[in-house]
């Protein structure tokens, strides 16, 4: 957890001078929803993958290799841009390349938590390795703002780079007992993938948790993505405000992440997750449409309190409900939609910014969100139920 604490400040410094860079680089809200595609879609991919090496090998080896390999493009990110050398293209396939390798790491990362922490434990380690992520989102920005505007954009890759040796270190040093893994067969990897989808679909609690999961993935986590285009052509605040909004997204996320460590319980859980979803939409409907930077800082903070207690309930859930067996599998689909969802909603929105500004398209996905969040309200007690029957199995 120290070790990650230092690579997420790291992580979030570079997001944030990623999404500027897009913007400064060509003002084109297409370019900061197509950069911001290339760091999510590619876990649609490679996720699922990802996921059945999961199953199959030493999650922490996983995980090693892919931070060694983030770092490397850090520091190829940090000397273009250094030497001016820097153009859309290559930070577009620099970025494509990171969410490739993200892609392979989110399932043994997700995977490795149940290892580390007793099974009675296991919600309260979720939220509280959802607190440590947004903690770095909220922090990070204000580090990234003084960064970028006192000393350039560089020193912020260069930051990254660093905080990926930190946490390198941090794994070498991590043990653990030996853990046994689902041996392969000879039904193939993709066999494999089919099955876990056949599961994950038929699963009357897994279905319906994940399809909340898109719903607040594809409709409202593209916020996120967008800040870039807000913070300059609706806000006209500039890299400042750009670091304002991102910690304020961060605030609501560690102040609802915070709020679940502490209830460290199933019970309710499920109820929680719905509502959540459907004031993620109401929200994100208000900063769409605003151009009030005041109004958009606190009903951002608001929808990332609501999208991060949906994405924390929704893993919490699934983890308690799957069969061990599946468990990287599955929570690769989970990773997928989280991270995918929000690519190819934010090169929608983008898209379309350059016609109708970007606040419209915005609303109407909160609009949407905030219908399928009152739709679930009206079924939550029978996900209640679900979820309840099937942690009482042994």
């Amino acid at each position: 957890m120290s070790g990650n604490v230092v690579s997420l400040l790291g992580l979030w410094l570079q997001r944030l001078a990623v999404g500027w860079l897009a913007w400064d680089l060509t003002h084109s809200g297409f370019w900061v929803g197509a950069v911001a595609f290339a760091d999510l879609f590619p876990v649609v991919v490679l996720g699922p993958f990802g996921g059945v090496l999961a199953d199959r090998i030493d999650r922490r080896f996983i995980v090693f290799g892919c931070h060694l390999l983030v770092l490397i493009e850090a520091v190829i990110l940090c000397a273009l841009t250094a030497l001016g050398m820097i153009t859309i293209e290559w930070l577009f396939m620099l970025t494509l390349f990171r969410g490739s390798v993200v892609g392979i790491h989110q399932p043994a990362r997700l995977a490795l938590v149940p290892v580390l922490v007793r099974k009675e434990d296991v919600a309260a380690a979720f939220a509280i390795n959802s607190v440590t992520f947004n903690l770095a989102r909220f922090v990070g920005p204000a580090i990234a703002g003084i960064v970028i505007t006192q000393y350039g954009v560089p020193h912020a890759f260069a930051l990254n780079a660093l905080s990926y040796v930190v946490m390198i270190g941090a794994l070498l040093c991590l043990r653990l007992p030996r853990q046994e893994f689902s041996k392969a067969d000879d039904k193939g990897v993709l066999n494999e993938i089919a099955d876990s989808i056949r599961y994950a679909t038929d699963h009357p609690a897994i279905g319906p948790l994940l399809l909340i999961l898109v719903g607040i993935a594809f409709l409202a986590r593209p916020i996120l993505e967008l800040l870039p285009g807000f913070a300059g052509a609706v806000f006209e605040r500039g890299p400042g405000g750009l670091a304002i909004l991102t910690s304020a997204a961060g605030l609501g996320a560690v102040i609802g992440g915070l709020w679940l460590a502490q209830r460290g319980r199933l019970q309710g859980l499920a109820e929680i997750t719905v509502t959540t979803f459907a004031l993620s939409g109401v929200s994100v409907a208000v900063f769409g449409l605003t151009d009030d930077f005041m109004v958009g800082v606190v009903a951002l903070t608001v929808a990332s309190f609501g999208m991060v207690s949906v994405g924390i309930g929704t893993q919490t859930l699934i983890q308690a409900v799957v069969d061990d067996g599946m468990r990287g599998r599955v929570l690769s689909f989970w990773g997928l939609i989280l991270r995918g969802g929000p690519a190819i909603g934010a090169i929608i929105m983008g898209s379309l910014s350059e016609w109708v500004g970007f606040g419209p398209p915005l609303a109407a996905g909160g609009f949407l969100c905030l219908l399928g969040g009152g739709m679930a309200l009206r079924s939550r007690s029978r996900l209640a139920k679900l979820v309840a029957a099937h942690t009482a199995t042994p």
